[in-house]
């Protein structure tokens, strides 16, 4: 006869919940791991042996097994017979030329510059300041002027995140009566890219740090909207372009405090023409215990950005007011993300 379960123990249940959580840059650091080494790309043709996969990419095969299992119990790849794996749906989003690809996202969050910070969180709660400018020295932005590889990875990671969302954006809202769209802050255009290719009529704007659009001309030079394209440097701290009709602002706003980022939605209000909006592209803050992703990128700002954070619909209303505008609606996406529309008030 065993004896029973002791009651001043935990539900056995809870345990292996909690180490999922303890253990979860294990995870991220594997799908680093498969990323960085193109195994998606390596299974496309079809089902490998872990010793094929450790010969192309000079690996060891037995400590590669031991990632790709890992993966496989998350449904990042199969192991279709004895340490022989392929594809799964959500193993192709690792795929480097997948229509959706989140092969830069994944490798950018387990490179070593991006990790640094985590190891001081404690330090953010104790003194509400980024653990990134702690462990790196300098705040992620002049980081990135400074590293231009990092910039690389980090810019590529959000171009790759930009093409999920951006189709949620595309499917969600109706630009029709839009003729000019300005993308502040929009990194190397891809969301605006795509709102034009779906609205031939339309022209854009796309607005950025001088360094940051300079980069992005090589690839809209490629786009088939690059004619209706203009790229405008600049500060939108200090100003935005003039004579939009719509003013995207896509995971630019959770990067600054309030009075940052009534400054940037300022600015677009006194650029915009009449009847013009303003479409922060964001995460809204659920209430309660509710799960949420948004919940996820809060703590990301706090470790990452000085005063950045995720905002409940009443917290952009009021950031809106501050700025001359007036929230009109929240429209979701099926990429996790909302849009935040304003008008000016």
């Amino acid at each position: 006869m065993t004896p029973d379960w002791p009651d001043s123990f935990p539900d056995p249940a809870l345990v292996p919940r909690l180490q999922q959580l303890v253990w979860g840059k294990a995870n991220t650091q594997c799908l680093f791991v498969a990323a960085k080494l193109g195994i998606a790309d390596l299974l496309a043709d079809g089902p490998k042996s872990v010793a094929d996969l450790a010969a192309a990419t000079k690996t060891n095969a037995e400590a590669l097994y031991r990632v790709l299992r890992l993966l496989a119990s998350h449904e990042v790849f199969v192991e279709l017979e004895p340490r022989q794996f392929g594809l799964t749906p959500m193993a192709e989003l690792l795929q480097a030329d997948a229509p959706c690809s989140f092969r830069d996202y994944a490798i950018v969050h387990g490179s070593e510059w991006y990790n640094r910070a985590w190891a001081h969180l404690l330090f953010s709660v104790e003194q509400n300041r980024p653990a990134f400018d702690l462990a790196c020295g300098l705040s992620l932005f002049d980081f990135m002027e400074q590293n231009p590889t990092a910039a690389a990875e980090f810019n590529d990671s959000m171009t790759a995140l930009s093409r999920f969302e951006a189709a949620g954006v595309c499917a969600a809202y109706d630009f029709s009566d839009c003729g000019t769209v300005v993308d502040v802050g929009g990194g190397h255009g891809r969301l605006l890219a795509d709102i034009l290719a779906a609205y031939p009529d339309m022209r854009g704007i796309l607005f950025d740090r001088p360094n940051v659009v300079d980069a992005a001309k090589g690839e809209l030079a490629v786009a088939s909207t690059a004619d209706r394209c203009k790229v405008i440097g600049g500060d939108f701290f200090e100003t935005a372009p003039t004579g939009g009709d719509a003013y995207l602002l896509k995971h630019i706003i959770h990067d600054w405090g309030d009075e940052r980022s009534v400054a940037i939605l300022r600015n677009c209000r006194e650029a915009m023409n009449d009847g013009g909006k303003v479409l922060v592209i964001e995460g809204v803050m659920p209430p309660g215990n509710e799960p949420s992703n948004s919940k996820l990128w809060d703590v990301v700002m706090l470790a990452l950005t000085a005063g950045g954070r995720e905002r409940t619909e009443d917290e952009y209303a009021e950031l809106f007011t501050a700025a001359g505008l007036s929230l009109t609606r929240v429209i979701p996406t099926h990429a996790v993300v909302s849009i935040v529309e304003a008008a000016a008030c």
